[in-house]
């Protein structure tokens, strides 16, 4: 599979989440903000970082990415598309998701291992965990708390697209502990903390993370 990973200014987790493409056993395509096209790849990630240097609001500006259009119509067509942390938060201002990524409550940057765990393993980004698998990745983030108006909330929960919740503590003040969410369809994920951070031994976090790059090889993007 190729799986385009797209670098906006600021993003400083592009890297990490080709390695973590490549590490899954398929091919990393690097794509640039300003990119027209996606060059015919099979699913897209949107890296973590400060992407225009969080101006603004995180994500608001990269929203209007040339890039961003193809995204956008490409994920409607069911393109799996992953957005970690600042890529949540573009997803959410992008209206490819639902809600916003707020201050965290106790405004201080976190950066910790985080416990998750799955909620919904029916997106093409879970499907190698169990349903209810716990994880530990990464979580670093200052704008991480979910939130959602009531009748949004309602609906995310009722209608499954809760895919990661946070367990042990809720680092960042998010509504029902949430840590991920998917679109309707279930193309589209996003996720605050960074599976990309825990795919090999080699780097001290183990590698829970990893199901996040191999499970879209085996789903069905119909």
């Amino acid at each position: 599979m190729k799986v385009g990973v797209v670098t906006f200014p600021g993003s400083l987790d592009d890297v990490d989440a080709q390695r973590a493409v490549r590490i899954g056993g398929n091919e990393a395509v690097a794509l640039w903000h300003a990119d027209a096209d996606l060059k015919g790849v099979d699913a897209v990630v949107l890296p973590g970082g400060f992407s225009y240097g969080d101006y603004l609001r995180c994500g608001a500006i990269s929203r209007f990415a040339p890039v961003m259009t193809e995204v956008v119509r490409a994920a409607g067509a069911g393109l799996p598309v992953l957005g970690i942390c600042n890529g949540f938060q573009i997803l959410c201002e992008s209206h490819l998701l639902p809600g916003a990524l707020i201050r965290n409550d106790h405004r201080k940057f976190v950066c910790r291992d985080q416990k998750l765990r799955i909620e919904n393993n029916r997106t093409p980004w879970t499907s190698s965990y169990e349903q209810g698998a716990e994880i530990t990745v990464v979580l670093k983030n200052g704008e991480g708390g979910f939130v959602a108006d009531a009748e949004t909330l309602a609906r995310i929960e009722g209608e499954g697209q809760v895919v990661a919740r946070y367990l042990e503590v809720n680092p960042n003040g998010s509504l029902n502990d949430i840590a991920g969410i998917t679109n309707a369809r279930g193309n589209v994920v996003g996720l605050m903390p960074h599976p990309e951070h825990a795919v090999e031994e080699l780097t001290g976090s183990g590698t829970d993370g990893l199901g996040f790059f191999t499970s879209f090889a085996a789903a069905t993007f119909a």
